[in-house]
């Protein structure tokens, strides 16, 4: 039975749950403010319902207090909410990201955290060398330092997980990545850098950052919300600005160029050539392209509904997902010519449907490998930067072509909100932001369409006042 002690307008709700293993009394307290709208009856009964609750949760092990640390209740949201509500990609970069927060943040109690140590960490993470793709080499003598820790090179790569090619390559004085050096440190129980250095100077983006800062914050805000603590210290935190970049896209010549290529290749690259142009025609992203079926075809009325994402992640492989937002799931007009174009390809892959027999998968998908099975989103980037490198096109990629089909549409005059609907953009304010240079490029046009049409109607005037 739960203890209640009334404090002023707040009441102390303790429970106990028995003895721990060293015979000390285990107890679980919290402190509840009824609102001030209630009667001092309904007060009373409604602090007996909190304690009663509070109890229920106790007893089964559902409360958690504010000492838990973060990387104790990061495993928690983890599994009791991330994997239920967010999308699989997230989920994964979520989880890459422990890594480091646990080094910086995962030993801290959550009441204890403060907005300096998220500020230190984000400082961190600007500093040179940061990236997992940075190379290291030893700043001692690495033979040396074995000997003189009594380590022979087998035994340090079996217990610290590094490869015998890594500690070899320390030796040497060659470089290894930041996850040799990370465990090596650790096994060790040294200091980062004392053992490490690196020459190279590349560091973690302001978005990283950004995606670093959304991610605890969306933690301790779970954590408020679990009344676990009671404000979230990521509200009191300025991460870094980040400076919007301009998008890459295709002029006029080098889309003419990119068209050229395309129609001259043999008719085996057919699939890939159509995807290109679709990419430059619809806007679509890649994962929308890819996820695409005849089905979502309309033939007669000339539109193309998108429906599905498809994605790619390492211990999962190829699957399909729901589009990025709910603004995504659209339906988009294109003309006869894409249509013939894709009516073609479907005429293509039922003949070798037919050569491939047995062998064959029924997905529906439009863009498959050679048996029918969902194409795998990097084939078609990585064809792509191959056509580019061989024949000195533009220095795109395929996203470029979808922000190259965006800057076309608003240079011709469509206006922001339709060119937003058929991108599936959430708003027009996230479309006005991306292409903010081709609506500078159009209000530069539409001031020299109008300079023309003044001058006209003043020199109509001039003509007539000395006729």
């Amino acid at each position: 039975m739960a203890t209640i002690i009334k404090r002023g307008d707040t009441y102390k709700i303790t429970v106990s749950l028995g003895n721990n293993n060293s015979g000390k009394q285990i107890r679980k307290h919290m402190t509840y403010k009824p609102d001030i709208s209630l009667t001092p009856k309904q007060a009373e009964k409604e602090v007996q319902k909190q304690a009663v609750l509070f109890e229920d949760k106790c007893q089964k092990g559902l409360y958690l207090e504010g000492n838990i640390t973060f990387t104790e209740f990061a495993d928690k949201w983890f599994k009791d909410y991330a994997e239920q509500q967010l999308k699989a990609q997230t989920l994964v970069r979520y989880k890459s990201f422990m890594k480091r927060v646990n080094i910086a943040i995962g030993h801290i109690k959550l009441d204890k955290i403060q907005p300096r140590h998220l500020t230190e960490f984000y400082n961190n993470l600007k500093e040179n060398g940061i990236r997992e793709d940075t190379k290291y080499k030893s700043a001692v003598d690495f033979k040396k330092f074995l000997s003189k820790n009594n380590l022979t090179q087998d035994k340090l790569s079996k217990e610290s997980g590094a490869s015998i090619f890594s500690v070899h390559s320390l030796i040497k004085g060659n470089n290894v990545n930041y996850n040799t050096a990370l465990k090596i440190a650790e096994y060790l129980k040294t200091d980062f850098s004392e053992l490490f250095f690196s020459e190279d100077n590349k560091t973690l983006s302001d978005k990283t950052i950004h995606h670093y800062h959304a991610f605890i914050s969306s933690v301790l805000s779970t954590a408020v919300q679990w009344q676990v603590i009671f404000s979230n210290p990521c509200e009191r935190v300025k991460p870094p600005k980040v400076t919007k970049k301009e998008a890459k896209y295709l002029d006029e010549d080098g889309l003419e160029q990119v068209l050229a290529v395309i129609d001259s290749l043999p008719e085996e690259e057919n699939q890939n050539c159509l995807m290109i142009k679709l990419f430059l025609f619809t806007g679509l992203r890649r994962g929308e392209l890819c996820g695409l079926k005849f089905d979502d075809i309309d033939f007669k009325n000339n539109t193309i509904s998108v429906k599905r994402n498809l994605l790619y992640l390492p211990k999962k492989g190829v699957f399909e997902n729901t589009p990025k937002t709910e603004s995504s799931i659209r339906k988009i007009t294109v003309s006869a010519n894409i249509i013939q174009l894709i009516k073609q390809h479907k005429i293509s892959q039922h003949k070798n449907q037919i050569e491939v027999g047995d062998q064959w998968n029924a997905t529906g998908y439009i863009f498959t490998s050679w048996n029918g099975l969902p194409l795998h989103p990097d084939t078609i980037s990585g064809w792509f930067r191959k056509l580019v490198k061989k024949y000195d096109l533009p220095d795109v990629s395929i996203h470029s072509l979808r922000h190259t089909a965006a800057t076309m549409l608003l240079m011709n005059g469509l206006p922001v909100k339709a060119v937003s609907s058929r991108l599936g953009h959430a708003n027009a304010v996230t479309t006005s932001t991306i292409y903010s240079h081709a609506l500078q490029s159009a209000d530069e046009q539409a001031a020299e369409v109008m300079d023309e049409i003044m001058s006209g109607n003043k020199n109509k005037k001039t003509t007539k006042k000395h006729g």
